[in-house]
C-alpha cells in the first residue's frame, strides 16, 4: 500500500497502516463543499490514510470525497485507503459502541473501518450528542465492557483494528488488564515541544503503535499553540537543512518510530508534508530538539469535573502537577 513514498507499518492486528495520515479536525467547516474538495485533492496528491471522528462532523465529507475519488478513478478500490474514526464519549457505553460505529460507517458510506479508536478515556451520560457535556454528565468509563464492545466490532469485521486515543500509561494498563485484543494504536498529542517519552516507551514495550497528532501545534483547530512554528531551535535546524519548520517537526516524530496525522487543506503544504522521508536529522539536531522545553497543548479541561472521574488535569493525564 506504499503511496507517494509514504512507508507502511504493520499494526499488531496484522493490518498495514501508512505512517502519514491526513487529519480532518477543523472547527470552521461542517460538511461543506470546500472540505470535500480538499479531501479529494489530498487523495489526488497521494494521501491514503485519513483520520476522522464522530465529534469532528467530517465523516460525511470524507465519505463523499472517497466516493468521488472512486468514481473518477483516483483510486481503484476502497481497499487502497486506510480510514480511522473515533467513538465519542457520549457513546462510550457497552450497548452504544456498535450502533455508533454503524452510524460512522453510514456517514462515511463504507462497509468497514481500518481503525476505530476510543476518543478519550471517559464517558458522558447517554443522551443528546454533545462535544462539551455538562459537568455532572461526565462519568467513569467501564473500560472492560466498552473495550469488549470494541472487540466485538473487530470480530464482526466492521473495523480491521481497534485502539484508543488520549490514554496515559496507567489507563492503558487498566484497559489491557481485561482485554482479549490489545489496542493496536494509541493516538496522542506529540511533537518536539511535547515529546511523550514515557508513554512512547510503554507503548513500544506493549506493541501499541503511537500515532501523533498536533505535530505542528494545531493552530486553527479546537486548540492551538505557536510553540512549534515559533521555535528558534526548530527554525535554525530548518534553515540549516533547507527544510520548513513543519518538515523538521514531522521528520523528528517519524524518527521516533511514531506514525503521524497532519492537517492542511492547502495543496502546496499537502505536498510538502510528503517530503520528510528521504533525509535525516543529525545527532546534533536530535540533541537540540531533546532540550526544547516541554508543554502540553491539548489539555482537554472540559473533561475535568468535581463530580466526575477526573477532578484535575493531573488525574486525567496521570501527570504530576
Amino acid at each position: 500500500m506504499e503511496n507517494n513514498g509514504v512507508p507502511v507499518i504493520t499494526l499488531s492486528s496484522g493490518i498495514g497502516m501508512p505512517i502519514l495520515g491526513m487529519g480532518t479536525a477543523e472547527k470552521l467547516i461542517k460538511g461543506n463543499e470546500r472540505e470535500k474538495l480538499a479531501l479529494l485533492k489530498a487523495i489526488e496528491v497521494g494521501y491514503r490514510h485519513f483520520d476522522t471522528a464522530a465529534v469532528y462532523q467530517t465523516e460525511e465529507s470524507l465519505g463523499e470525497a472517497i466516493a468521488e475519488a472512486l468514481q473518477i478513478g483516483l483510486i481503484k478500490s476502497r481497499d487502497e485507503l486506510f480510514i480511522t474514526s473515533k467513538l465519542w464519549c457520549i457513546d462510550a457505553h457497552p450497548d452504544r459502541v456498535l450502533p455508533a460505529l454503524r452510524n460512522s460507517l453510514r456517514n462515511l458510506k463504507l462497509e468497514y473501518l481500518d481503525l476505530y479508536l476510543i476518543h478519550y478515556p471517559v464517558s458522558f451520560k447517554p443522551g443528546k450528542f454533545v462535544i462539551d457535556a455538562p459537568k455532572d454528565e461526565i462519568v467513569p468509563m467501564d473500560y472492560r465492557s466498552v473495550w469488549a464492545a470494541m472487540e466485538e466490532c473487530q470480530n464482526l469485521g466492521l473495523t480491521k483494528s481497534i485502539g484508543v486515543s488520549n490514554f496515559s500509561c496507567k489507563k492503558l494498563q487498566e484497559l489491557m488488564a481485561t482485554a482479549n485484543i490489545p489496542p493496536a494504536v494509541n493516538q496522542v498529542e506529540m511533537s518536539p515541544t511535547f515529546q511523550q517519552k514515557n508513554l512512547r516507551e510503554y507503548c513500544k514495550a506493549n506493541n501499541i503503535m503511537v500515532t501523533a497528532y498536533s505535530v505542528l501545534g494545531s493552530k486553527g483547530t479546537y486548540w492551538g499553540s505557536n510553540a512549534i512554528m515559533g521555535s528558534e531551535v526548530l527554525h535554525q535546524i530548518a534553515v540549516a537543512r533547507g527544510k520548513s519548520i513543519a518538515q523538521v517537526s514531522m521528520r523528528w516524530v517519524y524518527e521516533q518510530g511514531v506514525s503521524l496525522i497532519v492537517k492542511s487543506f492547502n495543496e502546496d503544504r499537502m505536498r510538502e508534508n510528503f517530503k520528510i522521508f528521504d533525509w535525516e536529522l543529525t545527532a546534533e539536531d536530535l540533541e537540540k530538539i531533546g532540550e526544547i522545553p516541554q508543554c502540553r497543548t491539548v489539555s482537554a479541561d472540559f473533561l475535568v469535573s468535581a463530580s466526575g472521574p477526573f477532578k484535575s488535569l493531573e488525574e486525567l493525564w496521570d501527570e504530576k502537577a
